[in-house]
């Protein structure tokens, strides 16, 4: 691959899946928006990452079945419509529904993904992959800096429409620049959803990364979430400013994800896997003895965005492996999984906020890498040898 077109699918990533991060720096000014709780206010977190779950089932398999380019630029004009409903959204009820739909029409970057590891040679495929990706991570990481600083200055609903111009921008600067990619299944779109009940069935390392790729993505999504609520209690009585501002921080942790796609590539996805969930381990007991320190919340904030990256862009190269005619919809069973994971991460993160504060949330991030560990230990190992055509 040209490494221009690399690297504008990596920024495409990036600048696309922060419109599902904007809100989490900015829930406690939500919530004083519309005189809610810490907990109901993080319901707008999780029914976004609920719509982009949505996103990655029903929109996501089309990228082995539609033309990429055309499918991209649509979504991406759907997003800026749906950003610009949360700007002017009177009610929580409104924010809550366009949340969703944001979330929904932000599935483009696990379009690029698969593209790019179809564009890739072999040889190439986890360093390209993990390039990508780390485009994507600082869009997350990312997202959360700018969001705090612009809510803080100039109010949550700004943030959203600097959100809405951002697509429209990204829309004309794709148009002309990303090449046209025609897949090559022939079949209903009935049978494109059926097929991938067929791709679980059959391909154990496809669960197995599912089911792993979901309890990091928990545990990943617990922390973030309640970030702004820790840093706003005693402990620190920090803002949403300083709260974005650890995403600049995390943002460190997307330099792994080349280093994660070069391990991927040498040593094989396993080995650099079982390095991610053992650093992400380690974070979580980090926060969790040290998580009151300035310091050692930064050094978790660095070891966790590490961890994560490399087990995703690990998972990732090692289902990009299996069916190469089928790449959109093996990375849709992946990433079903994880936003699943993300969402019911944040649920859970926020319920142990309520109850027990820091500690409930940390609980909840070891239990979660904990479950990880023991699938990606014990579950399905059984070598897939099977091809399944179209």
């Amino acid at each position: 691959m040209a490494p221009g077109l690399v690297w504008l699918m990596a920024v495409t990533c990036g600048l696309v899946v922060a419109n599902i991060y904007y809100n989490q720096p900015l829930l406690a000014e939500i919530g004083r928006t519309f005189g809610l709780s810490e907990s109901r206010a993080s319901l707008v977190a999780t029914v976004t990452q609920v719509g982009y779950t949505l996103g990655l089932l029903l929109v996501v398999p089309l990228g082995d079945k539609r033309e990429r380019k055309s499918l991209t630029l649509g979504l991406l004009l759907c997003s800026a419509a749906c950003l610009g409903g949360a700007a002017l959204a009177p009610s929580f009820g409104m924010l809550a529904a366009a949340s969703l739909l944001i979330g929904l029409f932000s599935a483009v970057p696990q379009l690029l993904i698969p593209m790019a590891a179809s564009l890739a040679g072999d040889e190439e495929r986890g360093q390209v992959v993990g390039k990508v990706m780390s485009g994507l991570l600082i869009g997350v990481l990312l997202s959360r800096t700018i969001s705090g600083y612009v809510g803080s200055q100039f109010g949550w609903r700004t943030m959203f429409w600097v959100g809405a111009g951002v697509m429209v921008v990204l829309t004309a600067v794709l148009a002309r620049m990303l090449p046209r990619n025609q897949p090559q299944y022939a079949g209903s779109y009935g049978s494109l959803l059926r097929s991938l009940g067929t791709l679980v069935r059959e391909l154990p390392v496809l669960r197995r990364s599912a089911l792993v790729g979901a309890c990091m993505f928990g545990g990943f999504s617990a922390f973030w979430t309640t970030l702004v609520f820790f840093l706003e209690s005693p402990a620190y009585r920090y803002g949403a400013e300083v709260a974005g501002l650890f995403g600049l921080i995390g943002a460190t942790g997307a330099f792994a994800a080349s280093f994660a796609g070069k391990s991927a590539d040498r040593k094989g996805a396993d080995y650099a896997l079982n390095l991610g969930i053992l650093l992400f381990l380690g974070a979580y007991v980090l926060l969790g003895f040290g998580g009151t320190y300035l310091l050692g919340l930064i050094a978790g904030v660095v070891v966790l965005d590490v961890g994560q990256q490399m087990t995703h862009i690990s998972n990732q190269t090692r289902i990009f492996s299996l069916r190469p005619e089928a790449r959109s919809r093996l990375n849709t069973v992946y990433m079903t999984a994880c936003f699943i994971g993300a969402s019911a991460g944040s649920f859970l993160g926020g319920l142990a906020w309520d109850h027990f504060q820091w500690t409930g949330v940390c609980a909840v991030g070891l239990g979660l890498v904990a479950l990880a560990y023991l699938a990606n230990r014990f579950y399905g190992r059984q070598r897939d040898n099977t091809i399944i055509g179209e």
